[in-house]
């Protein structure tokens, strides 16, 4: 697979890396039960039954639902397949304070598990049929880069919460809390 290193990439990585503090777990993990394994996939699942605050890592004390909602959809934004649908990190910093409504997630986030592969082939497809047809030229206007830089007036509460409650001692090598 090839891709092109972009300021993209870069919202997409972000939106991977936010919600594994959401949740407190790496983005992958084979000990999870089936349907958790892969987080994009797992959060994707939540937020279409309205359920994103079972993603929230549940050694959280407590946290504020409607900033975790925020968080999560921004996070979902930033990891959408195509990248002419991911925000610029502007609108992230601006949604994420809460000076800019999220917008509205229309389609599943590019993950590993959309390939359509087995283990004798290197090649597949990358969105399915119903992916293709959902996309439609109307979004690629609704996220332009731009210079602008918005000041973030909001403290983003539950994500320093989140990172409080992990110690040093917690951080193992390759970007992943773990318990030790």
């Amino acid at each position: 697979m090839r891709g092109h290193l972009t300021e993209k990439t870069d919202v997409f990585a972000f939106g991977v890396v936010a919600l594994e503090i959401v949740s407190g777990r790496p983005n992958s993990d084979s000990s999870l039960d089936e349907e958790q394994v892969y987080l994009l996939e797992w959060a994707w699942n939540l937020h279409e039954n309205n359920r994103q605050v079972e993603l929230v890592d549940s050694r959280l004390p407590e946290f504020n639902e409607e900033e975790v909602k925020r968080m999560i959809g921004v996070d979902l934004l930033c990891t959408q397949t195509l990248p002419s649908l991911r925000p610029p990190m502007s609108r992230v910093v601006a949604m994420l304070c809460g000076d800019m409504e999220v917008s509205t997630v229309t389609t599943k986030p590019g993950y590993l598990t959309d390939w359509k592969y087995d283990d004798t082939s290197t090649t597949g497809s990358f969105m399915s049929s119903t992916d293709k047809a959902t996309i439609g030229t109307e979004y690629n206007s609704n996220f332009t880069s731009s210079s602008t830089t918005v000041p973030c007036q909001a403290e983003p509460k539950f994500a320093n919460q989140a990172l409080k409650n992990k110690q040093s001692s917690d951080y193992v090598g390759g970007g992943n809390f773990v318990k030790l």
